[in-house]
């Protein structure tokens, strides 16, 4: 489990289209409960320490990375909401935008902003 968040969550900090901060936390979890040796190490990558050490530690994130977050979130959701629109789910386009706004919210107004 951690090393497929770290996987992933390194994609997602190259990649605009992927989140990488879930996946980073994913792998924290996975390292510090498989293994303590690899949850060390994890905490001392490169990663861990610009996306996510301020924000385990109760800091909170810097803009950048909360706008790297919402813009990931926001192109991954059109894409659903451009898909479900085509299909003519309208159901799943209302929760997609309910869940972006939630989104959005959340990191404007409820993540300390460092």
């Amino acid at each position: 489990m951690g090393f497929a968040g770290l996987g992933f969550g390194a994609a997602g900090a190259v990649l605009p289209i992927l989140p990488c901060v879930p996946f980073l936390l994913l792998a924290a979890v996975g390292f510090s409960k498989g293994s303590q040796k690899l949850h060390d190490w994890f905490v001392n990558t490169k990663l861990y320490k610009e996306n996510l050490e301020d924000y385990v530690a109760g800091r909170g994130m810097t803009w950048k990375t909360k706008i790297r977050i919402m813009l990931a979130m926001t192109v991954l959701m059109i894409t659903g909401f451009l898909m479900m629109g085509a299909k003519g789910i309208l159901a799943g386009c209302v929760i997609l935008v309910g869940i972006w706004i939630l989104h959005i919210a959340y990191f404007c107004f409820f993540v300390k902003t460092i």
